[in-house]
């Protein structure tokens, strides 16, 4: 029989035992209710970010590479050398930097000269060449220190200018060639053989007697139109005749006498009024006397009278008579100037039908007609003869210096298009951007270029859209815009570079507050928001005013500050 102690020990271990497994089995067993409950997902939480205070910058990343920049292709505008030959390259353009005044390229043995200019070379520029390609020229030649003037004629100073450049080089300035010469020689003895045979129709013409009489008539109404025209003249010059100033003269003497005369007898008749009557006496034999004493100087005042009164109108008959002579001296010579001109024109008429009926008038007619048609020729070659550039001899590049990038033709190979590639010296990125980004371009606009060792260098943005499309270069995308971008220092970079290049389109002036763009709330009445958590999963909405956008955040004013969290999603 087992003692007490045992038994109680044994119950006790059956209990834990049962016990424990009841717990094992327990723990395994859920409810439904329970099960679901830990399969459900755990409760969502609200993401955040903090308020930032910082400058902000906005860009425009373009991808790109460093080339140099403006290619552009070269063609000759015509012939090298003044000969219709094939057109061969004796020396290639050379790879490298090209400046103004170099020699291009040889074709023929002739040089093709690289100008800086935006005319392009289109025509042989000769003697009396008229133009904008003359003036580009001529400031071309004063730039290299030819001088001569910038008149736009290509006269005798231009083409010493340009046959010193050609010397300088080592060459000669094209002179006309053996064909143009035989040419100007041949129409310069057709102006001398028509010449002469229009002196030899002028003697038989001048020896002839057809014409003689008229050119005699002709020569008289000429040296009577002259006489009379001069007689005109001095007759409208001189007031009277020297017959009639005769008259005029005694006219106006007899009236000076008569005028005395009248004078004196009036004088005589008022002294001889203010003698003394002599008292009257018982005889009256003085009265009588004293009477007859004064009608006779009364009588003598009368007569003085009708002498002047008739003096004068001698005189002024003696004036009428001088104007109407002169009246009717004037309408005679008048006359007798339009009667000499009648006279001249028929004279002339006659000459003139005379000589185009005469058949020697018209050898002489058609003489003088060749001569001036074979002046006209030679003055017209003689226009561009001399000293010219051909077409194919001058390359106008709008800038210079410039880089030859690519050549086209090789030694001895046939010059027929395109014969070399030129860039400018300065290197440019060229790219593409969306047109949405594109809009938000300005040329002008700050840049940063930025190698893959992480370097930048500063840059500028030089064209935008159709100013910025490369000759040769493939075409932007469909809803793309091209780029031009220019780096501020050529140091430190290399063609062929691969770089990333940033364009500045805004930029805060001092640090401001920033949040993600995800955080900004537009609302019904459209105006932001931005959603605080102030305890948390707790929120409230704070009214914002947005400013500049830049890499996924947004600058905001209003009741934020520093630090604060804003949500950004969740529930």
């Amino acid at each position: 029989m087992k003692s007490p102690r045992k038994l109680l020990a044994g119950v006790v271990a059956g209990v834990v035992i049962v016990a424990g497994a009841g717990w094992a089995v327990g723990s395994r067993l859920r409810s439904p209710a329970d099960e679901a409950a830990r399969r459900a997902a755990p409760r969502a939480s609200l993401v955040t970010a903090a308020v930032e205070r910082r400058k902000l910058v906005s860009t425009v990343v373009v991808s790109g590479t460093l080339e140099y920049g403006s290619p552009l292709p070269v063609s000759l505008a015509g012939a090298v050398g003044g000969t219709s030959e094939q057109q061969r390259a004796t020396r290639a353009p050379r790879q490298g930097r090209l400046t103004e005044g170099s020699v291009f390229l040889e074709v023929n043995g002739r040089p093709v000269f690289a100008l800086r200019g935006s005319v392009p070379m289109h025509r042989t520029i000769a003697p009396g060449s008229k133009g904008d390609d003359v003036k580009q020229l001529q400031r071309a030649l004063r730039r290299l220190g030819y001088g001569g003037p910038v008149s736009g004629v290509f006269d005798q100073a231009t083409i010493a200018a340009v046959t010193r450049m050609y010397t300088k080089k080592g060459y000669e300035a094209q002179q006309p060639t053996l064909t143009d010469r035989q040419a100007y020689d041949t129409l310069r003895k057709a102006v001398q053989s028509a010449q002469e045979t229009l002196a030899a129709e002028k003697k038989a013409l001048d020896q002839g007697r057809d014409v003689l009489p008229l050119k005699m008539r002709l020569a008289n109404a000429k040296a009577d139109l002259k006489a009379a025209e001069r007689a005109l003249q001095e007759a409208e010059a001189r007031l009277v005749t020297p017959e009639d100033e005769t008259k005029m003269a005694a006219a106006e003497a007899a009236v000076r006498a008569a005028q005395e005369k009248l004078a004196e007898a009036e004088q005589a008749l008022a002294e001889a009024r203010k003698q003394p009557t002599p008292a009257a006496t018982a005889t009256a034999t003085p009265q009588p006397t004293a009477s007859t004493d004064t009608s006779l100087l009364e009588l003598r005042v009368q007569n003085a009278q009708a002498d002047l009164a008739a003096a004068l109108e001698a005189r002024e008959r003696v004036e009428e008579e001088a104007r109407q002579a002169r009246e009717k001296s004037l309408v005679e010579l008048r006359k007798a100037v339009r009667t000499a001109k009648e006279a001249r024109a028929t004279a002339e008429q006659a000459l003139r039908q005379a000589r185009q009926l005469s058949p020697t008038r018209l050898k002489v007619a058609n003489a003088g007609k060749d001569v001036a048609a074979a002046k006209a020729m030679l003055a017209e070659f003689a226009r561009t003869y001399g000293t010219s550039i051909p077409p194919g001899e001058v390359v106008f590049l709008p800038k210079l210096p410039a880089r030859v990038r690519k050549v086209s033709v090789k030694q001895g190979q046939q010059v027929e298009k395109e014969v070399a590639t030129v860039t400018s010296s300065a290197f440019t990125v060229t790219g593409s951007v969306e047109a949405t980004e594109a809009e938000l371009l300005r040329t002008g606009m700050e840049a940063a270029i930025e190698l893959d060792t992480g370097k930048t260098y500063k840059a500028r943005l030089t064209a935008v859209g159709d100013q910025a499309k490369v000759p040769g270069a493939e075409e932007a995308k469909d809803g793309s815009e091209p780029v031009l971008i220019t780096p501020a220092s050529m140091k430190g970079l290399k063609p062929g570079t691969a770089v990333t290049a940033r364009v500045t389109v805004g930029a805060t002036k001092e640090p401001v507050l920033v949040v993600p763009v995800a955080a900004v709330i537009t609302g019904a009445d459209g105006r932001a928001r931005v959603r605080v958590e102030y305890a948390t999963d707790r929120t409230r909405d704070v009214e914002v005013r947005t400013g500049l956008t830049a890499d996924g955040n947004v600058q905001v004013a209003g009741a934020l500050k520093e630090g604060d969290r804003v949500v950004v999603s969740g529930a």
